[in-house]
């Protein structure tokens, strides 16, 4: 399972992330457009950071609660090839935004107890992809990118009639675990490989590859 695992770097912010994303072999990267974040990216910087990304490399715009003039304007200049919807977007939305904009979409969904598992089934009937993350604390200014896992084991070999990525709290250090815990052939990390929020760092983004793949990186 390790071997085939697809990663994806969230919340590049500069051309040095982006290469050192793309020399780790990340299958996708994600851009934020989210201003609370300060993963956030105007709509020309992440233009011309995605004009960087090598040829194979899934990109993705992390949205929340976007509105089509929102994502209209986004998909205008930036050649993005997913969307990923990371706010209180409801099934409706979703299907109306891959129906509007005729991208494939990831929604997030947060778990953090059992009463969170039925959502993955709900959305799993209209969403390309889920993303199953750490539900945000009580009053966060940010849907994701916290830094905060949720007990892996409300999931443990759960399927879905879609693809899925695991989100929340991953880093180098325990994403094996978590893939071996989960099943999980996806997985998704921002502040993970960060030095400080919004900055990441090459050798985490190394480390984070190759022990999701289960490859030792010096």
């Amino acid at each position: 399972m390790a071997g085939g695992v697809r990663v994806k770097i969230c919340g590049l912010t500069d051309r040095n992330a982006v290469a050192a994303a793309s020399a780790a072999g990340a299958a996708y990267v994600g851009f934020v457009f989210f201003p609370k974040s300060p993963r956030h990216l105007d709509v020309e910087a992440a233009r011309t950071l995605a004009f960087e990304v090598a040829p194979g490399i899934a990109k993705v715009a992390l949205t929340v609660d976007a509105d089509d003039d929102q994502l209209g304007q986004l998909l205008d200049r930036v050649p993005i090839d997913m969307l990923q919807l990371h706010g209180r977007e409801s099934p409706d939305r979703v299907s109306a935004v891959k129906a509007r904009f005729g991208l494939p979409v990831m929604k997030a969904v947060g778990v953090a107890s059992e009463d969170d598992l039925p959502a993955l089934e709900t959305y799993a009937k209209v969403a390309d992809q889920l993303l199953v993350d750490a539900k945000p604390p009580r009053g966060a200014d940010l849907p994701g990118g916290n830094g905060l896992a949720f007990d892996w084991r409300l999931i443990a070999n759960r399927r879905w009639p879609v693809p899925w990525m695991l989100a929340g709290g991953l880093t180098p250090d325990n994403v094996a675990q978590a893939i071996d815990l989960t099943g999980a052939s996806q997985v998704d990390v921002s502040s993970g490989v960060e030095s400080s929020p919004g900055v990441k760092d090459a050798d985490r983004i190394s480390r984070f590859i190759g022990a999701a793949r289960g490859v030792s990186v010096a």
